[in-house]
């Protein structure tokens, strides 16, 4: 457990999406005042090019890194360009590690995805399961570049000593998201399928047959799991954040809540000339049952609705 008194200096990665505006309306709610939160996007630096790298690491010299920084898409764009993921997302990481090494950094925390997990296995899924086998072929060079995440927070821990650790979290949805129908994933991309539904009378339409289940989690609460593994967690094995296996839902209740929260009344339509992808990825929380018991998790239909109000309030400058 870290010292309260002691400051800290976060630097996050990918500050701009999702995960990293939660992080920032979380810790602005906080106010911790021996906390100081930098929050980086793409525009301050290429992090695929090491010197810039390492100019943006040295300008603000964090004490503490939250690595969110990653090419991501939905599972159609991660098929189109698997050896740009692995590339991309291989070398910010080498690169955010090492100039992380080099600085001193007392603790990173990054973050992975499900799709580390092997395509064929038994369920749930747990964080002892994660070299029993390939991916899925859809998620090749995404999932092979954050395995590649843990294989180097051993290798810095044995020969460097650094507190390099990672945490994985199921789907993740909320305010900030990527809701372009062509690169977000499954959750947005049903909520802006739903706004062009209410708005623009174009049917609300699922890709595929809606029968694979996932287990969604609000960016809020990843959010504060993420300060929390930050904060507490020291382990340098990974720690799989996610609602608990009960609340693994199919992408047709997913659907079917998204159309409530619009209010939309010709119903769900489903496309099944389009590819489901992984069917199911059940994942065990009881590692972080075990750590935080008492976690409370947004209950699915409040978060969806929360994001579906902030979509309608905020659709012009959205990512769309």
């Amino acid at each position: 457990m870290r010292v309260m008194n002691e400051q800290m200096v976060v630097l996050v990665t990918g500050g701009s999406g999702m995960v990293g505006q939660a992080i920032k309306k979380v810790s602005e709610e906080e106010n911790h005042p021996n906390e100081k939160w930098i929050f980086l996007s793409s525009k301050d630096a290429d992090l695929r090019d090491p010197e810039e790298t390492r100019a943006i690491m040295r300008k603000y010299n964090p004490t503490h890194v939250v690595h969110l920084a990653a090419m991501v898409g939905g599972v159609y764009k991660l098929i189109r360009l698997n050896c740009d993921f692995f590339t991309y997302n291989f070398r910010i990481n080498d690169n955010v590690l090492d100039s992380c090494k080099e600085l001193g950094v007392k603790k990173v925390v990054s973050c992975l995805s499900t799709c580390v997990f092997p395509d064929k296995t038994t369920y749930p899924i747990d964080e002892t399961m994660i070299y029993n086998g390939p991916p899925h072929d859809s998620t090749l060079g995404y999932s092979y570049a954050k395995r590649m995440i843990l294989v180097m927070n051993k290798a810095y821990k044995m020969q460097y000593g650094c507190n390099f650790t990672s945490v994985i979290p199921t789907n993740v949805y909320g305010p900030h998201d990527n809701f372009n129908l062509e690169d977000g994933q499954v959750l947005p991309g049903l909520i802006h399928k739903g706004y062009l539904a209410k708005h623009k009378n174009i049917p609300f339409t699922v890709y595929g047959s809606g029968t694979p289940r996932r287990q969604f989690m609000y960016s809020v609460d990843l959010a504060k799991l993420i300060m929390w593994s930050l904060r507490e967690y020291e382990e340098i094995d990974p720690v799989i954040l996610s609602v608990d296996e009960e609340d693994e839902v199919s992408i047709k209740e997913v659907a079917e809540m998204v159309s409530e929260a619009f209010d939309l009344q010709d119903g769900v339509h489903y496309d099944t000339s389009k590819t489901d992808g992984q069917l199911k990825k059940t994942a065990s929380n009881a590692k972080l049952r075990k750590l935080l018991p008492d976690f409370k998790f947004t209950p699915l239909r409040q978060g969806i609705k929360e994001t579906v109000d902030w979509l309608e309030a905020n659709y012009e400058n959205a990512r769309v």
